[in-house]
């Protein structure tokens, strides 16, 4: 990019007039150029200047006027013939040539207009910035830099009208995905406090956002914690809020712009009173927290941060009391429904947050010791047309079914809660099938919950499971069986319903795609296998004596993932084969 603005056309302009012009200052230098304008500067330094401008030339010298003038430091209101530059010039405008008007408009900034003059060349400005065709110009202009110092001086605040065309063409500009880098440098090298009209700049941070060759822009300009100080600065705009929430949601989806915003301190505390100020603007709302489930999602710092903020569990669960009332209570009528819709979405993000928030043992024990927590995601599964919403709350039971301490108020509540959980095993969602199925692996460690399983003939449904030939059902309904199997009792109840036979067909189909899965499985065949002959200890053995051999193991898995899956196959899965096969083999030794 050429940084002094060169007062020259580089393209032919055969339909343009030719003009004279004759500058004389005190520097000499000749430009080929038939253009006459006499302007008489005294000037103390003894320099002659002869500037020639051909419109019609296709090449043209980079040394000009502005860069003679600049040198001297006689740009701004210190030129003596100022008045008569500025006239020369807007009558040059005329010719109507957006290439030249994009150079005068530089030039003319330069030298500090203001009142009408300073609306008229930001209107300037602003039209040739309307079309995309003349993007070219701006990359090849320092037009930006001059319109962000005119948004920096204390000055312009006199001139709105200005400013307004002046944010409205960098918004245009933010469009353009080579401008949104020279605009997005720009922005984040000013200074915090210096950024006027900050509902025009975020607007076009806001736009570059979208574009995914601005990412690495913003994070090697941090432009993270600028964006936490404005939004700090003016917590009650809320449409300056909004834009840069929208910002966040969008950059946070990525690995590293979400990990350079966890580590930026200010954005939790700031997230959570903006929240808390601002709770019932869902289209804010929804974004805050959309971001805040990304951090939580990432981050166990950012889980930990969350939860050490002051009241910030209490903000969270207010809001989730707030916007269930309007969304398990939508009995209304279909004008309102949009905004049903709105208050059910804000609902979704805010249940992941706590879900997301519970990976943290320390931030899981405490939500699962929370009555209120608890109670307001159980009112939530019984909402059966909001399928999402049901899924993303039991989802969120099954984390805090996880921590089973005494203060844990889902343990306390297991009867009611396998109630709720039987009903969603009778939905069509194969989601909310899983995500029940997950929440009976976990309480199915308490007999009374093993015992209600049995007496519904829930086991039965698990069993079945089994054949869906998808290993992350396959794996939950292992999860549940091999408890239920803990109990002798149970374990011919389920031989019956064919339990045996479909884990070692899962054991067969899965085994070399899912390690894990095939290390449950051996732990779940293991409480079966009884002393004395099963019909099945041949058939398994030959299995086991299959997937112990690393070198006859087909690999299904890129050579990107097989250190991993041989990492999985050697610490989880071989040990607890080998357990199981040497328990077979001692069975049959015995026979």
């Amino acid at each position: 990019m050429v940084h002094g603005l060169i007062f020259c056309i580089k393209t032919s302009m055969a339909t343009l007039p030719s003009l004279s012009l004759s500058l004389s200052l005190s520097l000499s230098l000749s430009l080929s150029l038939s253009l006459s304008l006499s302007l008489s500067l005294s000037l103390s330094l003894s320099l002659s200047l002869s500037l020639s401008l051909s419109l019609s030339h296709t090449h043209c010298r980079r040394k000009c006027l502005h860069n003679a003038l600049a040198e001297k430091g006689l740009l701004g209101k210190q030129l003596r013939k100022r008045p008569s530059l500025l006239r020369a010039l807007f009558r040059l405008i005329d010719l109507g040539s957006d290439k030249l008007n994009l150079t005068l408009a530089k030039f003319t900034l330069a030298l500090h207009v203001s009142g009408n003059n300073l609306l008229n060349i930001c209107k300037l400005i602003f039209k040739i910035s309307r079309s995309s065709s003349n993007d070219f110009l701006f990359q090849n202009n320092s037009i930006i830099d001059s319109l962000l110092s005119l948004l920096q001086c204390e000055d312009v605040y006199s001139s709105g009208e200005a400013v307004l065309y002046s944010v409205g063409s960098l918004k245009l500009l933010s469009g353009n995905s080579d401008l949104s880098r020279l605009l997005l440098l720009n922005l984040t090298s000013s200074d915090d406090s210096d950024l006027s009209n900050p509902l025009q700049l975020t607007a076009a941070l806001r736009n570059m956002a979208d574009r995914s060759e601005s990412r690495s822009a913003f994070l090697s300009n941090g432009i993270f914690p600028t964006l936490c100080t404005v939004m700090d600065l003016h917590q009650d705009d809320r449409d300056i809020c909004l834009n840069v929430a929208r910002i966040f949601s969008k950059l946070s989806s990525y690995a590293e712009c979400c990990s350079a915003l966890a580590e930026t301190p200010l954005c939790y505390r700031l997230f959570l009173d903006i929240l808390s100020k601002h709770s019932r603007k869902q289209d804010l709302v929804v974004r805050l927290l959309f971001t805040l489930g990304n951090l939580a999602a990432r981050s166990s710092a950012a889980r930990e941060r969350v939860y050490e903020e002051a009241g910030s569990i209490d903000i969270l669960l207010g809001l989730f009391q707030s916007y269930k009332q309007a969304t398990v209570a939508s009995k209304s009528p279909k004008l309102l429904q949009i905004h049903v819709h709105q208050d059910e979405e804000v609902l979704v993000k805010l249940i992941r947050v706590l879900a997301n928030l519970a990976i943290h043992p320390a931030v899981g024990i405490a939500l699962a010791a929370n009555e209120l927590c608890v109670q307001l995601l159980l009112d939530v599964t019984t909402v059966e047309e909001k399928t999402e919403l049901v899924i993303n709350a039991s989802a969120t039971i099954n984390n805090l079914s996880y921590y089973q301490g005494e203060s844990s108020v889902v343990r306390a509540q297991h009867t009611h809660i396998s109630e709720l959980l039987l009903r969603l095993l009778l939905s069509s969602n194969m989601d909310a099938v899983l995500e029940a199925m997950r929440v009976f692996g976990n309480l199915s460690q308490i007999k009374y919950v093993r015992h209600f399983i049995i007496k519904n003939k829930v086991h039965c449904f698990v069993v079945t499971l089994l054949d869906s030939k998808n290993p992350n059902v396959c794996f939950s309904a292992c999860g549940v069986l091999m408890n239920l199997s803990a109990d002798p009792e149970n374990r011919s109840i389920l031989s019956k319903e064919g339990a045996v036979h479909k884990l070692i067909d899962c054991l067969r189909d899965f085994g070399p795609r899912d390690w894990q899965l095939a290390a449950l499985l051996c732990q779940t065949l293991w409480n079966f296998i009884e002393e004395r002959e099963h019909q099945y200890t041949q058939e398994l053995l030959a299995i086991l004596t299959l997937y112990s051999d690393q070198e006859a193991l087909p690999w299904h898995c890129s050579d990107a993932l097989k250190e991993y899956q041989e990492a999985c196959w050697e610490l989880e899965f071989l040990p607890v084969a080998h357990r199981l096969k040497k328990r077979l083999q001692s069975q049959s030794n015995l026979l």
